[in-house]
């Protein structure tokens, strides 16, 4: 068996104040290797108390036909929107490249993604951009502590990368969407309303005994579609905001599986929660391994 593969190391550095997504699309379809070549060009600053955590992505179609050996032969984009029960959609936004640059504080976010759009200036455009921050620690903006069934930082690689043996081995699938929050609404919910809606107390976290079949934590149950890790942050303003779905996981299938139960078409019923926070983006991406990035940069893949 060859090496082991290293994974984007900025998948899993937990405790970084600021973030930034970019998206890319690219100008001309005819120069997706060269976009592959340039992002996977571009120099993580050093991760030190001023750095800079970088992780790039593509669409699953882009990076398979640039480097089919070390892509998984499953992963697909988010082509088509997901239509679930009552009308609810949730929408397919799915662009070429992404960037996710998180770091100890804004300023230097800002400065790595201006470098970063001015580098891939010539190839690509930046299609969708979001900032995000922690709010009270590890808690959403409905108050509630996101992260909460999270596998321990010795079990997240496991449960996100593609094992090694396998096409893309140190790679990870990524969902990313933007969930805008009913704010009026959810804020008129007594604690106990947002609870079952939840299927947690919201001081502590603690799973309802009595949980709701509709409730977010039924309808995202991972014991039914496989762990995968998150690093869902809050965005917008204090008018308008709400969550970055940042979900990694090995397996694409556990990603969909769980968007099709929070819709309601596993023959369940729709997840309650999507009632007070709907999406406005949806793509998947495959974020490769750093040996398979130099690879492209190397002339190697």
């Amino acid at each position: 068996m060859g090496a082991v593969s290293t994974a984007q190391s900025g998948i899993f550095a937990l405790g970084t104040a600021s973030h930034a997504y970019l998206e890319f699309d690219l100008r001309d379809s005819g120069d997706g290797a060269r976009l592959v070549r340039a992002v996977s060009a571009l120099r993580e600053p050093r991760t030190t108390m001023g750095g800079v955590n970088l992780v790039a992505g593509f669409r699953p179609e882009l990076w398979r036909a640039v480097a089919p050996a070390d892509s998984p032969p499953d992963v697909t984009g988010f082509t088509g929107q997901v239509a679930g029960v009552d009308g609810f959609v949730m929408p397919a936004t799915q662009h070429d490249a992404v960037l996710w640059l998180s770091g100890s504080a804004y300023d230097v976010v800002f400065d790595t993604a201006r470098g970063a759009i001015a580098e891939l200036r010539g190839l690509a455009t930046v299609a969708e951009e979001t900032s995000s921050w922690p709010y009270r620690h590890d808690r959403d903006l409905t108050g509630f502590i996101d992260g909460t069934e999270n596998p321990s930082l010795i079990d997240a690689p496991e449960v996100a990368l593609v094992p090694d043996g396998e096409p893309g081995a140190g790679g990870t699938v990524l969902l990313l969407q933007k969930w805008v929050h009913d704010v009026a609404a959810w804020e008129s919910l007594p604690v106990e309303r947002q609870e079952r809606v939840m299927g947690r107390t919201k001081p502590d976290s603690v799973e309802l005994a009595d949980l709701p079949a509709d409730s977010h934590v039924a309808a995202t149950d991972q014991e039914r579609f496989g762990d995968i890790f998150r690093r869902n942050m809050p965005f917008g303003t204090v008018t308008s905001h709400g969550t970055v779905f940042v979900g990694f996981s090995a397996r694409q299938r556990r990603l969909s599986a769980m968007l099709a139960s929070m819709a309601g078409l596993d023959g369940g019923v729709r997840d309650a929660l999507t009632f007070y926070t709907r999406p406005v983006t949806g793509a998947y991406y495959f974020v490769p391994s750093t040996e398979a990035l130099r690879r492209q940069v190397s002339g190697a893949g």
